[in-house]
């Protein structure tokens, strides 16, 4: 038993099994450990003793522990997805924490969704359950399990009744299960703490028993399953004959391998050999490295000293000719060098001697005189020429790796977000290296930027795929982000830095609202209620049809189903390119009751003021703090309001690019409303709106469009310390 310690560890907690569960993949893990995972806020008020069991001994849902924090961060620390919603409005909902229902099993990473019913859909493994049972008797043998029943002083247990669940001495169990009673066909068993029930009971349906096997799903079931239940369709066979040939297969496979035990020792002895070659090749890899830098290190040395050379050499040269030149300039003072002789020499009376040795002295002061009247310094100060450019050198010792290391991977930014939290994704090129896993770096960019420092840096964990997601990014901020893949464990190079901004507030979650001013007629909602499309059909026709000088259709509204009354919100969304008109913004509770309760089939849109349409009423008295902003896109242009009756001359500047995605950000207790364009955060435009009740998301759309709400970044791959 002692030697089987390695298949009885969970691959989580990485200690010995827990009541485990048997995952789709047929790969085992503790309960507590997933439902740590699956639950990162569940408070598990029914907590007892490892030992206790369930009302139903057959189902998964066994009461274990509560998770400690500790290890309940460290587990769901990618993975935890938290959205904050705002105040509760009469259209609205509470806030929310989704849970965690997919997550990939730490034994082969393969994506395990359990849907609705998590765990509860799960088998507990009470065959591992058992065979751990039986190695912790085994390496705890001098502690022995007591008595159950026995009163001061206890007996050492020599029985335990698998449906009493309890454990008894030979005095006890004869007088608790007496000769002649239903007691006394009690199934009983050596001593234990592991009470497994007698039959294995369905969980989807928790009163039956299982009694076939899905070939399909590979998992026990009962016979509801079959008849009606989501193995319907599925190939089943009987209990007994999959027991059978499981149990046929097992067996051969583990003759095979007994039978060549041989073979795996002498196999045992290569990797031995192999182990010992491994240490020595790569102690001789590392000295030859060694000595490649070593020697890159000489030649460098060599280069720094001679170009340190001739620049001292230059320096030196410059400074003894502008000290000569500073000699000769002093001797042209007075009583001093050239100046102080030729004072000197006038002083000479006798003519013939005079003339002897003026003469001389008479081209040297000349000389003077004009290098006086064209001032040139004999040597210039500058040292432009001895500027040593390294970045190509640089970007080569940065690229400098072995020649089994991969390319370093690019980040594809037609694929990475960042909204909640950031999506990264990247890829390598097609001649690269076959990669182990990925790193990747972050770090936050400052307005001003120290260059002297290093630039600190932030790693995720190892990432196995070619995408991950960043969580706790700050708001408002931008980040850099680079990916460097690992090959045995050498890392390529890191790839090209791209930049991202985060949104200026809590990303607000919400689904479109398709019962409060709802028009079915004309609007189109996504099972998810995450898309709208406005269908022009026939009432769009039989409307414009009753208008004898044109059509006024007026806007079909949808809001957000949830409200927010404070705090400082963002959302972004897409509005399709092809849309012909749609108004994008926040409106209040009394705004909306207006809009929905007083329908006009079709009206002018200068019917009043504050319709929503972009009239010229509307801008007439924009600078009025209004309870709803809403702006203009359509036809793959975004349409700036007027920001007062003087600006209605100039329309080019008022008209935009539309955005592939546009955010909106709500400062409720500010009381004003920004717009941006979500991919680079730029503002686009910001006014002052009335907070003075619940606000919601608004959008209105008229003639053929849609909107498709920005979808939330949740993180699938999750990080098993």
């Amino acid at each position: 038993m002692k030697n089987i310690e390695r298949e009885l560890i969970c691959p989580i907690c990485q200690e010995l099994f827990t009541h485990p569960l048997i995952l789709p993949c047929q790969h085992s893990v503790c309960h507590k450990c997933v439902k740590e995972l699956l639950m990162p806020n569940h408070d598990d008020s029914l907590s007892t003793d490892a030992g206790s069991e369930s009302s139903n001994p057959g189902s998964p849902r066994a009461r274990v522990p509560s998770p400690s924090m500790e290890k309940l961060e460290r587990l769901v620390r990618s993975a935890s997805l938290r959205r904050s919603f705002g105040g509760r409005g009469r259209c609205g909902r509470s806030s929310v924490t989704p849970r965690v229902t997919t997550f990939p099993c730490p034994g082969c990473q393969h994506d395990i969704d359990l849907g609705e019913r998590g765990i509860s859909m799960l088998f507990r493994n009470f065959t591992l359950e058992s065979i751990v049972e039986r190695y912790r008797q085994a390496a705890r043998a001098a502690v022995a399990i007591m008595c159950n029943v026995c009163k001061p002083p206890v007996q050492e247990a020599t029985k335990s009744c698998m449906d009493c669940k309890a454990s008894f001495c030979n005095e006890c169990f004869k007088m608790n299960h007496p000769w002649g009673t239903p007691k006394a066909q009690h199934e009983y068993v050596g001593p234990t703490t592991n009470f497994r029930p007698k039959v294995l009971m369905c969980p989807e349906h928790e009163m039956e028993k299982v009694n076939m096997y899905c070939e399909v799903c590979r998992r026990p079931v009962c016979h509801l399953c079959k008849l009606g239940g989501s193995h319907a369709n599925h190939r089943v066979t009987s209990m007994s004959s999959a027991y059978k040939i499981l149990k046929e297969k097992l067996s051969k496979s583990i003759h095979y391998l007994i039978s060549k035990e041989d073979q795996v020792r002498t196999q045992i002895s290569e990797l031995d050999v192999l182990i010992h070659h491994t240490e020595e090749n790569g102690q001789l890899a590392e000295r030859r490295a060694n000595e490649h830098f070593e020697h890159l290190f000489e030649t460098l040395q060599e280069r720094k000293t001679e170009m340190l050379r001739s620049i001292q050499q230059s320096r030196n040269l410059r400074v003894e000719r502008l000290r000569t030149q500073v000699e000769e300039y002093q001797g042209m003072l007075e009583n001093s060098g050239l100046v102080g002789y030729a004072q000197e020499v006038l002083k000479e009376t006798d003519q013939s001697c005079f003339v002897q040795t003026a003469k001389l002295l008479h081209v040297r002061i000349q000389k003077a005189t004009e290098s006086l009247k064209t001032f040139q310094p004999a040597a210039t100060p500058s040292f432009e020429e001895f500027v040593l450019d390294t970045s190509k050198e640089e970007i080569l010792l940065k690229e400098l790796s072995f020649s089994g290391v991969p390319e370093p991977p690019v980040i594809d930014l037609s694929r990475c977000c960042v909204y909640n939290e950031g999506l990264i994704h990247w890829r390598l090129s097609e001649d690269s290296l076959p990669t182990d896993h990925h790193i990747v770096e972050f770090r936050k960019l400052g307005a001003e930027e120290d260059e002297e420092e290093e630039p600190c840096w932030s790693a995720t964990e190892r990432v196995y795929g070619c995408s991950t997601v960043v969580s706790d990014l700050s708001s408002d901020s931008r980040y850099a982000f680079r990916v460097k893949s690992c090959r045995n464990g050498v890392f390529s190079p890191c790839s090209p830095e791209v930049t991202f901004h985060t949104p200026p507030a809590p990303v607000f979650g919400f689904l479109f609202n398709e019962k409060c001013g709802f028009s079915a007629e004309r609007l189109q909602l996504s099972q998810r209620r995450d898309s709208v499309e406005s269908v022009a059909g026939m009432s769009f026709l039989l409307a414009a049809e009753r208008v004898q000088t044109g059509s006024y259709i007026c806007l079909d509204y949808i809001i957000g189903d949830t409200g927010i009354s404070h705090g400082r919100h963002y959302w972004a969304f897409r509005v399709q390119p092809n849309s012909y008109m749609v108004k994008v913004g926040v409106a209040s509770d009394s705004k909306l009751t207006e809009w929905f309760h007083n329908p006009r089939d079709t009206s002018s849109p200068r019917y009043d003021h504050d319709s929503g349409h972009d009239s010229g009423s509307e801008d007439t008295c924009f600078e009025v703090s209004q309870p709803f902003t809403l702006v203009t896109v359509g036809m793959g242009r975004l349409f700036i309001p007027k920001a007062s009756v003087s600006a209605a001359g100039d329309h080019s500047s008022r008209v935009l690019p539309m955005p592939q995605r546009i955010g909106v950000c709500l400062d409720y207790d500010a009381g004003r409303v920004f717009f941006y364009d979500a991919d680079t955060m730029r503002l686009l435009y910001e006014r002052q709106v009335d907070c003075s009740g619940t606000m919601y998301p608004a959008f209105g759309l008229l003639g053929g469009g849609a909107v498709h709400l920005e979808e939330f970044i949740t993180a699938k791959r999750l990080s098993y310390l």
